[in-house]
């Protein structure tokens, strides 16, 4: 459990990092883009932009989810921006 947590703490770091350079008040997408960049630049493996389908009745349907960012096949980064978080934006922990 240690190495996600290691993981975890420098991820949300490198989105710190990102926030605090570009502020409050822009898309989604371009913190997503800045956030890509820095893990990138810090030489974090990532995947941004996963189709993430629902199984329903034992079939694959694709609904148009996606995984803003995924970093080594098991930490997934759901970027946020909004004026205040509620309980829908708090940490869900769920098996991919």
């Amino acid at each position: 459990m240690g190495e996600i947590n290691e993981l975890t703490e420098r991820v949300v770091g490198l989105a710190m990092k990102v926030h605090s350079a570009l502020g409050p008040g822009l898309l989604e997408s371009a913190y997503e883009a800045c956030l890509v960049n820095e893990l990138n630049k810090n030489e974090v493996p990532n995947r941004s932009q996963i189709e993430l389908p629902i199984v329903y009745d034992g079939k694959r349907i694709d609904a148009g989810y996606r995984l803003d960012v995924l970093v080594p096949n098991q930490l997934i980064v759901e970027l946020k921006a909004v004026s205040e978080t509620t309980d829908i934006h708090r940490l869900s922990f769920f098996p991919i």
